[in-house]
């Protein structure tokens, strides 16, 4: 079934209700809203792609049908050959093996084999009209999304919320009603995930889809409708040969190679419209982008360079028209040039785990900077500007620095600058708290204002070797850090690290009701645990490498004389203890009436002497 019009389905499901009773009715289709429409939420499944074996077995059963067994057995290696490039789709073995039914000869079997296979007009007909009827449901600007697929290569993994991204550079996320984009692209990507264009997920630990893949077949059916706008070039030997892009109709090329590329060797001056400009090496090698070249990119949204740059050149600040870069991974790009802040509708910047030791001082300027992502570079701070970027969505991470100024005189982002971020989402992790800061300057951060910051890491940095007045310093400092750093209500996802209190119970802490995952890393001064079992929502609680000797009943939250039922933990699925060698003794709660029910109890190092008496406590 293709419709999700309950009107046309509820006059054959009327006539379908007169059978037997133990009947059941078998509904087959690529849409997800079908199903719920039908009312079959509880009993969807999902098929999987067929293994090599069946894929063969229904490719064979059509192929060799009333073929004599010595012809079967002298074409059987090829079509085994055949059948892998099905990548497990029934409806391609079986078109295929239709197909080669009608051919006799060796060599009729090996051009189709050598032959791009999704170029056969039969296959082309049969394969993809199931996909037509797929694609012409959705509306046009979900279709603009899926065809912007086209340009990325075959067995590409995708990132949910870079190519969300990436749809925004493109401008495919415009709304009517003004509602956040990011959301719009959410709800693009579930539409197209649910008409089954993307397969082979990957979930976070929330169990939300981070990854995916898109089937060859799905693949090469939007490379079909995406036509001459994109163009994939495959640089096999890795030379520096120059190529001439002729065509105007080209908007999105990407370069692939699997041994990399010195330079860039493509010549833009005929390609008006390209719009984005992805590269893809499996070797990383140190490359130099031209000037020259550049400057033949003036319509580019989207850069996106996956390999190795020396260098960016200046010319890349007169590409006004830039929404997106990525250059992360480049180890050799010790900085970027001051020309890339003339880029004020940039909206997107990637620098995860590059070399870079500094931002231009001048970034404020990018006023339309949503995203900026700097995790795992060698960057010491900040800059100040950055503070001027109101609309800021997205900074995954910030390093707090002691002083006031950087290198050569540069103003720095301090940490309560972050309360200037009202609209910072996702995930951020604040890195070196144990850093000699006020708590006055940790409160000015205002995490409690930002409702859509769902993902939050605090981590205090190592113990360094000094004294035992600075021991009590930063075990002083500590707790007042932590209880000014007051997240807002909505947070899921909590993740303390080398905090030196005698106890992780910030006064805020059983505030957070809709929190869902708390980790304790290394909190090595940590004595006693808080009580944890009040958090209504709590699914996962992890502790790693605490001081704690005794886990008691202050650990469930509740009081040891109550004698009215009562549940710790009401939602918590899995939990578990590591590197607690100093952990002797779980103690019971003989008057406790409640429920403990655990999916996982985990500990490793632990030698615990007394463990719980309690009613329910299942391990598995």
């Amino acid at each position: 079934m293709w419709t999700e019009d309950d009107t046309k389905w509820e006059p054959l499901r009327l006539a379908l209700m007169s059978g037997a009773e133990g009947s059941r009715i078998l509904v087959t289709t690529r849409n997800e809203a079908v199903a719920r429409m039908m009312g079959a939420t509880t009993q969807i499944i999902h098929l999987e792609k067929l293994s090599d074996e069946h894929c063969f077995s229904l490719f064979y059963h059509l192929a060799f049908l009333n073929r004599e067994k010595e012809k079967s057995d002298l074409f059987e290696g090829i079509g085994q050959k055949i059948v892998k490039k099905c990548k497990g789709s029934p409806l391609a073995a079986k078109t295929l093996g239709s197909l080669m039914w009608n051919k006799k000869t060796l060599k009729e079997w090996s051009d189709v084999l050598n032959s791009e296979i999704w170029d056969l007009e039969v296959v082309e007909q049969k394969v993809f009209q199931p996909l037509l009827l797929s694609y012409h449901d959705l509306a046009s600007e979900i279709k603009r999304s899926l065809l912007f697929c086209a340009c990325f290569p075959q067995d590409h993994r995708f990132y949910k919320d870079t190519l969300i991204e990436l749809w925004m550079s493109q401008n495919y996320l415009n709304s009517k009603r003004n509602k956040e984009r990011r959301t719009i692209g959410q709800n693009y990507f579930d539409d197209l995930v649910a008409r089954s264009f993307f397969q082979d997920f990957e979930l976070d630990d929330k169990g939300n889809i981070e990854t995916c893949m898109m089937h060859d077949i799905v693949h090469e059916f939007v490379k079909f409708l995406a036509g001459n706008e994109s163009l994939i070039i495959d640089l096999a030997d890795g030379a520096n040969r120059a190529i001439e892009l002729s065509s105007d109709k080209v908007c999105h090329l990407s370069l692939v190679s699997a041994r990399g590329w010195l330079s860039v060797p493509i010549s833009f001056h005929k390609c008006t419209n390209l719009r984005t400009l992805t590269t893809f090496a499996s070797k990383k090698r140190n490359t130099t982008i031209d000037g020259d070249l550049v400057l033949q990119l003036k319509c580019l949204r989207t850069l996106k360079l996956s390999d190795w740059v020396e260098e960016v050149p200046k010319e890349i600040g007169e590409l006004f028209h830039l929404r997106y870069i990525d250059l992360s991974g480049y180890q050799s790009l010790k900085e970027l040039p001051d020309a890339i802040c003339n880029l004020f509708n940039l909206e997107t910047l990637h620098l995860e785990n590059c070399a870079l030791e500094k931002l231009p001082k001048a970034m404020g300027k990018l006023i339309n900077l949503k995203h900026l992502y700097v995790r795992g570079c060698k960057i010491k701070y900040l800059p100040k500007g950055i503070g001027r970027i109101r609309g800021l969505c997205k900074l995954d991470e910030y390093k707090v620095v002691c002083g006031e100024h950087g290198d050569n005189g540069n103003e720095i982002l301090e940490l309560g600058d972050l309360g200037m971020f009202d609209q910072l989402q996702g995930k951020i992790v604040i890195r070196k708290l144990g850093k000699a800061i006020d708590a006055r300057e940790a409160q000015k951060a205002q995490l409690e204002k930002k409702k859509h910051l769902l993902i939050l890491e605090l981590n205090f940095g190592k113990k360094r070797s000094d004294g035992e007045e600075e021991v009590e310093r930063r075990r002083k400092s500590d707790v007042e850090i932590l209880n000014a750093l007051q997240p807002h209500e909505n947070l899921e996802y909590l993740r303390i690290v080398s905090y030196r209190g005698t106890t992780v119970s910030p006064k805020w802490l059983m505030s957070l009701h809709h929190l869902r995952y708390l980790t304790l890393v290394f909190c090595i001064e940590c004595e006693c645990l808080p009580p944890l079992g009040r958090l209504p929502s709590l699914e996962v609680l992890k502790i790693y490498g605490t001081n704690v000797k005794k886990v008691g009943i202050e650990f469930l939250g509740i009081e040891e004389t109550r004698t009215s039922p009562v549940t710790a933990f009401p939602k918590l699925e899995k939990l578990f203890f590591e590197r607690t060698q100093g952990w002797k003794e779980w103690e019971g709660v003989r008057g406790y009436k409640g429920r403990l029910s655990f999916q996982r109890v985990d500990d490793r190092s632990a030698n615990i002497v007394q463990q719980p008496l309690l009613p329910v406590v299942s391990l598995t």
